[in-house]
């Protein structure tokens, strides 16, 4: 005999509800890529000069990759070289001083902290990853600057060693935060077989749960990076801003994110120097765009594949 099942109105109601959000999610996907869409179709379209148009590709593509940025001059010379050690200097330094930091801090909140100490770790190390940049830009700028001078006998007081420590007070909050996760994320049953075969608190922490999260941990250090190498307010105030093609750390130096901050608001419209400008912001997108999804689709991906046993 059939029964003829007929859902009730709760039942009817759940569904549309459902319905309703499914849809809600997906057009907040839609919108969010079709933003992402957007902007790298503006920034190109305004970057496209450098290559399309002939007056000004004659005029910045002799100079592009020289080692001299001067673009307002009777003869600019659009040289991105020294940017671009500019932005290596400061984010290596930055990385250097964060990722040990980062990790190590994650590794004892995750292991070694008592429950209690583990409540306030985590919150306030979240933040210091919400604290306004032109905060630590002025934190650079008046006390790091004058102790770092101090300390290295530097003969620039703002320099690409500022902007470094500075930048990693950005990128540490981040790196802890995730590094922890992927840490805490560690099965506990693999660490219970660690302490029954004899080892130590500390060994167990190193030699296990250490290499059992670094797909997190390496996801986290390439966040880090991201946010060192698209800081902008940090670096205009606590560099120095010459765009000087020198790897020594004392120096002053300009970064890509600077040079567009601080010259974007008076570049002519359409001019050459607002082109490069553009093309260097592109590059920066592209940088970031790759850097995110390498951290959030491959690494995480890995991570879980490897705690699932695939």
């Amino acid at each position: 005999m059939n029964t003829i099942y007929t859902k009730n109105a709760s039942q009817v109601r759940a569904e549309w509800i459902d319905r309703i959000m499914y849809a809600i999610i997906v057009a907040v996907a839609a919108i969010a890529l079709s933003m992402i869409f957007l902007i790298f179709i503006f920034t190109f379209k305004e970057a496209k000069d450098v290559f399309f148009d002939a007056d000004t590709r004659h005029e910045v593509l002799p100079t592009l990759f020289s080692t001299t940025w001067q673009p307002v001059s009777d003869n600019p010379k659009y040289g991105i070289i020294p940017l671009i050690i500019g932005t290596l200097k400061t984010t290596l330094i930055a990385m250097v001083i964060a990722v040990p930091i980062g990790v190590l801090a994650a590794l004892y909140t995750s292991c070694f902290a008592p429950a209690w100490l583990r409540e306030l770790i985590k919150p306030a190390a979240e933040l210091l990853a919400g604290f306004p940049s032109v905060v630590i830009g002025f934190f650079a700028l008046f006390v790091l600057a004058d102790a770092l001078q101090a300390l290295t006998q530097a003969e620039v007081r703002l320099n690409a060693l500022v902007g470094g420590v500075a930048i990693s007070l950005t990128a540490i909050p981040i790196i802890f935060t995730i590094s922890e996760d992927a840490l805490s994320a560690v099965p506990k049953s693999i660490q219970e077989a660690s302490y029954g075969l004899g080892a130590t608190r500390w060994e167990t922490a190193f030699y296990i749960t250490l290499p059992a999260a670094y797909p997190g941990i390496f996801a986290a250090s390439l966040l880090g990076f991201g946010r060192a190498i698209g800081e902008t307010l940090i670096v205009l105030m606590a560099t120095g801003n010459a765009p000087i093609s020198s790897w020594t750390l004392t120096d002053s130096v300009r970064t890509l994110t600077a040079a567009i901050g601080a010259e974007m608001a008076e570049v002519v419209f359409g001019d050459p120097h607002y082109s490069v400008l553009f093309l260097i912001s592109t590059v920066l997108f592209f940088s970031a765009l790759i850097l995110n999804s390498i951290a959030e689709f491959y690494i995480k991906e890995r991570l879980m594949k490897k705690f699932s046993g695939e």
